[in-house]
């Protein structure tokens, strides 16, 4: 067991760290562009830093859907569209295979710590800057 924990931690220290921004909000965030990186996401982390986030690219624009199996951090997730205008926002408790999906094709998902973008006066039709420059999702 101590040697599989030991592999989480590897391999959530090898995703690389991009930086978007929300108005005047810099944001940390570990890129999951691959179907690995995606299914783990967040899992089994007991907490994340104020400014850091996950953010999830897509193979394709469609209406993704998240849940919260094995994450023990209530996040918040804002479903964003190919240009980074963000096209909805979900609160999400841990521990729960709740679904919560794009209201509209997205292309990417960006999860921080729950309140993280009300707390911040971000919302619906807010851009994310950065998102231009990551990676395809494969």
């Amino acid at each position: 067991m101590a040697a599989f924990c030991a592999c989480l931690s590897a391999a959530r220290a090898e995703l690389p760290l991009v930086e978007l921004g929300a108005g005047m909000h810099r944001i940390e965030a570990e890129l999951a562009h691959t179907d690995q990186a995606r299914q783990i996401g967040l899992m089994n982390r007991k907490a994340m830093p104020q400014q850091r986030g996950m953010v999830f690219v897509f193979t394709q624009e469609a209406r993704h859907c998240m849940w919260m199996k094995n994450t023990l951090i209530p996040l918040s997730v804002a479903f964003m569209d190919r240009e980074g205008r963000i096209l909805n926002i979900a609160d999400m408790k841990p521990q729960t295979e709740d679904s919560h999906c794009a209201a509209a094709p997205a292309r990417f998902a960006l999860e921080m710590n729950a309140g993280w973008f009300v707390s911040r006066g971000i919302g619906a039709g807010t851009v994310i800057r950065g998102v231009e420059r990551l990676p395809a999702g494969r």
